[in-house]
């Protein structure tokens, strides 16, 4: 049977991430299953790439370097050091948490994945780091990546340059719905995953959180119909839709005391104030992306109240409007 897409760049990640050296296109075609599907070297070549670029998007810190100082051959490999979290220190209570949640995110069918890609390459001969192989490789927690099936199947569409539907929905409260994407690619930010594309029904460039699209993923359409354009960079349509990306700017918000907790996590408090009789905090919140910190402003409804910049409050006022539904509605109040 026929090595699945996440399988082969999950294949790809553990080699590149458990040795210290650099690795031949050839050794890794030798070594990760999922290329010996190849038909030729040629065919192999662009499987490889897709999945370099993939891998990047991702935010997978990949190398090049020479494979060993008698050769002048491009290898490759993954700075552990990029790659992995720097030290966490934890309470009692957070560590705990975090147990917890480590059991809840186990997944025992990539776990068997991993332990058999790393037996593969050491009869592969790669030299694979003795403390890398004897800690367990554990999944992405499946909250943020989304359900194994769906990214499996959005990734093989990617793949084949086709178009999918899926159900989706825009919070975790809200419905699914019906979704028609051409899709690009998926970029990882902050442990969460986007799928990029453009949206049919749309006739727009927009992106999906993974972890809000439903299992029921289908591909239709030609093989080879779907291609992202050249000048589209997936990375920075996250970064401007999730605000991500530089720091442009500062914003001036008041939040209610006791609410707003994710707005009060982003920002630094400059002071107490009270607005309509009702005590609050001024944060001082950078902007990376002016849409996207509006979004997150308007959701807090009454308990966020923006002070500067001007166009930012505008911002936040006309999300406010369209989410009632009024068109042309007073200014007054400003939330």
């Amino acid at each position: 049977m026929a090595t699945s897409k996440i399988e082969r760049l999950m294949n790809l990640v553990i080699c590149l991430l458990s040795t210290r050296q650099f690795l031949t296109a050839e050794k890794i075609r030798e070594s990760v299953a999922g290329y010996d599907d190849s038909s030729s070297y040629e065919a192999f070549s662009r499987m490889f790439e897709r999945d370099k670029n993939e891998l990047r998007d991702l935010g997978v810190p990949l190398e090049t370097g020479q494979a060993s100082r008698y050769s002048t051959v491009e290898g490759y490999r993954i700075n552990r050091d990029a790659y992995e979290l720097p030290d966490i220190e934890l309470s009692s209570e957070e560590s705990a948490a975090v147990a917890v949640a480590v059991q809840l995110w186990e997944s025992p069918e990539l776990i068997a994945v991993a332990q058999g890609a790393l037996l593969k390459l050491r009869a592969a001969g790669v030299q694979v780091d003795a403390e890398s192989s004897s800690t367990p490789v554990t999944a992405v927690p499946a909250r943020t990546r989304g359900s194994e099936p769906a990214l499996g199947k959005l990734l093989a569409a990617i793949d084949a340059g086709r178009a999918v539907r899926f159900p989706h929905r825009s919070a975790l409260n809200e419905p699914f719905v019906q979704r028609s994407v051409q899709p690009w690619g998926v970029v990882t930010t902050h442990g969460r995953w986007y799928l990029v594309g453009h949206d049919v029904d749309r006739d727009a460039v927009r992106t999906f959180r993974l972890s809000r699209i439903g299992d029921d993923v289908t591909a239709y359409g030609p093989v080879g119909a779907v291609h992202k354009p050249d000048d589209i960079d997936l990375r920075e349509i996250v970064d401007r839709v999730t605000g991500s990306g530089a720091v442009t700017g500062t914003a001036t918000v008041w939040v209610a005391a006791g609410r707003a907790y994710e707005l009060r996590r982003l920002g630094t408090e400059t002071g107490e104030r009270e607005f309509d009789g009702r005590p609050g905090t001024v944060l001082s919140l950078p902007v990376r992306s002016r849409d996207w910190i509006a979004r997150l402003v308007a959701g807090h409804g009454v308990d966020a109240l923006v002070l500067e910049p001007p166009e930012l409050r505008q911002d936040v006022l006309g999300k406010l409007r369209a989410s009632a539904g009024i068109a042309g509605a007073n200014e007054g109040g400003g939330r």
